[in-house]
């Protein structure tokens, strides 16, 4: 083998050693043992936009901003040579140049020699910034959860405690505690059937359409979109007022009405007052004790909702007034 052999097949080794390192896609560098960077991925100039004068010849701490040059990270990396260990998904988060705030996971091997001999490292570079904003979208969602399922097992336990037991037979509280607990399940599906928000007016019409032919009118008002959580609130409120309303109130007589309407209020910020006003049936009185019916609004507008709720039992009929923050009115 002549020189020119050997040069041939010593660059066409080069070659094939820098195209396995350019097919790797996640960004790859290779450091001497003082840390300066002897070669670089495709992906690394791809995913920093930067150049290859840039970036060959340079220290790592020096490439950038700096944005390498972190105590425990210099003290990962100086053990890795002498002590033949590694490091292992670091996680760097920083303004990068030119691409922003990402989180970054840096991972660093000594490079195999079969004489273990070798002082360079290969550094491997992994943007984790989506795997991280994915995992936290997902805390939020599992305690969201947590949040919800707590406070509906208060719901039906509460729901199972208050349902009046006293001078009435085992199927009449049956029938008494499943109509109500039916109605959690309609508000619950009403919420978690809707994917993204959903227009106030559709709720309403959407809750209170089996009540409508008995009395039932939901006037028209501004666009107010709701989140799933408002609307399985809402639709939990309306489903005990209706309720209330069939058994004592407005739909319990033939000349019987509710009215439900609605406007925006654009103060600080913007809240949704929605009046629920009953005419036409029994007088109204206040009633003795509080009972569970309206601790389950009060509940549900003040913690659910963020909000305040006013019932004003007027003589002509119950009067319902809600005032809570909105986060998207049109």
């Amino acid at each position: 083998m002549n020189l020119e052999d050997l040069y041939r097949l010593l660059r066409n080794g080069h070659v094939e050693a820098q195209g396995i390192v350019d097919t790797v896609p996640d960004p790859l560098l290779v450091l001497d043992q003082n840390l300066y960077v002897r070669t670089a991925s495709r992906a690394f100039f791809t995913t920093f936009k930067v150049t290859r004068d840039e970036t060959i010849g340079q220290h790592l701490y020096e490439l950038g901003n700096q944005q390498w040059d972190i105590p425990e990270l210099r003290r990962l990396l100086e053990e890795v040579i002498p002590k033949s260990t590694a490091v292992v998904d670091y996680e760097v988060e920083h303004d990068f140049p030119s691409i922003g705030r990402r989180t970054m996971l840096v991972s660093a091997h000594r490079l195999f020699h079969p004489d273990n001999i070798s002082r360079s490292l290969l550094l491997s570079i992994v943007d984790a910034t989506e795997r991280r904003q994915h995992e936290a979208e997902k805390d939020v969602l599992l305690g969201e959860l947590r949040h919800r399922m707590k406070n509906l097992l208060g719901l039906v336990q509460a729901i199972a405690r208050q349902t009046t037991a006293a001078g009435h037979s085992g199927e009449e509280y049956r029938d008494a505690f499943l109509g109500r607990f039916n109605a959690l399940v309609q508000a619950h599906d009403a919420a978690y059937s809707q994917v993204g928000e959903a227009d106030l007016q559709e709720v309403l019409q959407r809750t209170l359409e089996p009540y409508s032919p008995t009395g039932v009118l939901v006037e028209s008002g501004p666009t107010v979109s709701l989140t799933s959580g408002q609307i399985m609130s809402l639709s939990l409120i309306l489903h005990e007022l209706a309720t209330n309303g069939i058994k004592y109130g407005a739909l319990s007589t033939p000349t019987g009405q509710i009215r439900v309407h609605w406007e925006v209020e654009e103060a600080s910020a913007p809240s949704l007052r929605l009046v629920w006003q009953e005419s036409g049936g029994p007088p109204v009185a206040p009633p003795v004790s509080s009972g569970f019916g309206t601790q389950l609004i009060e509940f549900a507008v003040s913690r659910e909702l963020g909000g305040r709720v006013e019932l004003n039992y007027a003589p002509a009929g119950l009067v319902v007034e809600i005032v809570a923050p909105l986060g998207s009115v049109s």
